[in-house]
């Protein structure tokens, strides 16, 4: 490879991720910095264009470059060799959506790894330095990665209006549900219900202070973060009459379906997560001060050059979150 070229993995078809070298981007004005990524954790939606070639409505168009939760190093400009987490929306900051404050419902957003736009899992990217956030010192490259899903996990919390004292569910606990786990304890949750078939990460649960589950409707807040129906219809189960379950998880096939009379009986609200807002700086803020645990969530490290393999372990979901650093 030349200095400016750098190496990508490509996304071709389903299953079909291929290592090219490319000429590394550059900015396109003031108002952008060329970073070197650092650390990509592979996410469920992620594992939705690796396995189907897309995800919900969207398709693969031309070979694409997944990612989005990332983190890197500025080069270049003013803020060379500032460590950063990377936003990967970009609102158009125009619509009705974001002038009411809900950029990540902005129907035009630029999101990286999605559609057209180019992810994370490459050696450079070039990013608006608006959408970038300053990661304090002590704070790693995987935990900057793994702010997004935190991001995520706080603004399911922000739609759940959890009272305090409350009892909440999770339905299922990967990454994302471990993370509101944590983040129920911390908003005064006094009791975290947890349901999760598989043994290891029930057990990483049960570290965080979560309990199993029963079958019974007890939850004042039920967070459903699998996608799969039977899933729904376990949060449906746990949630006591008039309780919110907040459907974080996306389904296979872009289809949920539940019980409506149980949910109707019951009288619940119904909430569905896209993505999340403004909320980085807050999600930094908890990690800094020690409130919110990241690094034990990290399971399994790869480099760029195995990123087919990456993918497959964060399929099989024998660990918790699967990171790719692209220039380790």
């Amino acid at each position: 490879m030349t200095e400016l070229s750098m190496r990508v993995a490509r996304l071709h078809g389903a299953g079909d991720v291929r290592l090219h070298t490319e000429r590394r981007p550059e900015p396109a004005g003031d108002g952008d910095r060329l970073v070197e990524v650092t650390s990509v954790g592979l996410c469920g939606s992620d594992l939705h264009w690796f396995a189907e070639g897309g995800i919900g409505d969207a398709v693969l168009a031309r070979p694409l470059v997944l990612g989005h939760e990332m983190a890197g190093v500025i080069r270049g400009g003013p803020d060379d060799g500032v460590a950063v987490a990377i936003d990967p929306a970009v609102p158009c900051g125009a619509c009705g959506s974001c002038r009411a404050g809900h950029g990540n419902l902005c129907p035009d957003v630029i999101f990286a790894g999605h559609g057209s736009r180019d992810g994370g899992l490459r050696e450079f990217l070039t990013w608006p330095a608006g959408r970038l956030h300053r990661l304090p010192a002590g704070m790693s490259a995987d935990d900057g990665a793994l702010l997004e899903p935190l991001g995520v996990a706080l603004h399911a919390l922000d739609l759940a209006h959890l009272r305090m004292a409350s009892t909440v569910a999770v339905v299922g606990c990967g990454p994302i549900g471990l993370l509101l786990i944590q983040l129920a304890f911390r908003h005064g949750a006094t009791r975290v219900l947890a349901a999760e078939p598989l043994p290891h990460r029930m057990a990483a649960a049960a570290r965080f202070g979560a309990e199993p589950a029963g079958e019974q409707g007890v939850a004042d807040v039920v967070f459903e973060v699998s996608g799969s129906d039977a899933a729904v219809d376990a949060a449906l189960r746990l949630a006591r009459p008039g309780a919110r379950v907040v459907l974080v998880g996306i389904p296979d096939g872009d289809r949920t379906s539940f019980s409506a009379g149980l949910a109707r009986r019951k009288g619940l609200t119904l909430v569905l997560v896209r993505r999340m807002g403004e909320v980085y700086p807050r999600a930094i803020d908890l990690v800094a001060r020690g409130l919110v645990e990241l690094a034990p969530l990290v399971s399994d490290v790869f480099a760029l050059s195995e990123v087919t393999a990456a993918m497959a372990a964060a399929a099989a979901r024998t660990g918790l979150k699967v990171v790719v650093h692209p220039n380790g």
